[in-house]
């Protein structure tokens, strides 16, 4: 069945190396728009729920209490426009999901009355009718929307708990995706400090030698020459190794 062979797809996206969130959801919604029977486009949002003094947003207390897009990914650009006003006017079935935290069906927008300014612009982006459902995912939300250009393209007694289904999977690829970038963000620092060691190591063994002092006493001469100048140690270590490198190569 095509929801069996689109959640295996969907959960895969987070498992693999190279995975990171927005990758994994510009592929969800590529997936979802090419296998969902009547889907012409799909929409993946996470979203955060800004509480007051929230750090993750310089404008916390002008948004507590709503929610906050992390990052989205539209199959189509029309799509992304027409999400991009709703968030804009909080108003609209992907909004009206995460708010109320339930599946918020569209037989046909021309027939809405919930949101009548996003009426214009969903006709304008081709958004007739769709089905958003939406998943938490540990103190954030993803909604997981498909969208066709036709009247009642969808049936809902059927496509609802099919789209829980595909979010429930979106949620877990996406933080297993979310893992991944950690630990390669976690990789990075390591490898750049490992680095900067090295090269710190290198500066204290020029200065041992010129000087004929000790380890301690070397790094203290490059904090002390990093302190008045307002720099990093590893930057005043850096200039050093060139420094020494071009004298010795002339």
């Amino acid at each position: 069945m095509w929801v069996d062979r689109l959640a295996r797809e969907i959960g895969a996206l987070g498992q693999a190396e190279t995975a990171t969130p927005e990758r994994a959801l510009d592929r969800m919604s590529a997936a979802a728009a090419r296998e969902v029977p009547g889907c012409s486009a799909a929409l993946v949002v996470i979203w955060h729920d800004v509480a007051p003094g929230d750090d993750r947003s310089d404008e916390s207390e002008e948004v507590a209490g709503r929610h906050v897009v992390v990052d989205y990914g539209a199959s189509h650009s029309d799509l992304a426009t027409a999400f991009e006003y709703q968030y804009t006017t909080d108003e609209g079935p992907t909004v009206e999901a995460v708010r109320e935290m339930r599946p918020v069906t569209v037989d046909d927008v021309l027939r809405e009355e919930r949101w009548p300014t996003y009426t214009s612009m969903a006709v304008q982006c081709g958004d007739r009718s769709s089905v958003t459902f939406p998943c938490e995912l540990e103190g954030e939300v993803v909604t997981f929307g498909v969208h066709s250009g036709r009247a009642d393209a969808f049936d809902e007694s059927v496509v609802t708990p099919l789209m829980a289904l595909l979010a429930e999977h979106a949620a877990v690829a996406l933080h297993t995706a979310d893992r991944y970038t950690d630990v390669a963000r976690e990789a990075a620092h390591m490898r750049r400090a490992m680095s900067v060691r090295a090269v710190i190591d290198q500066a204290k063994g020029i200065i041992m030698h010129a000087r004929g002092c000790g380890a301690d006493e070397a790094f203290a001469e490059l904090r002390g020459v990093a302190q008045r100048h307002r720099m990093k140690v590893a930057d005043v270590a850096r200039s050093l190794v060139a420094e020494h490198a071009d004298n010795n190569g002339r």
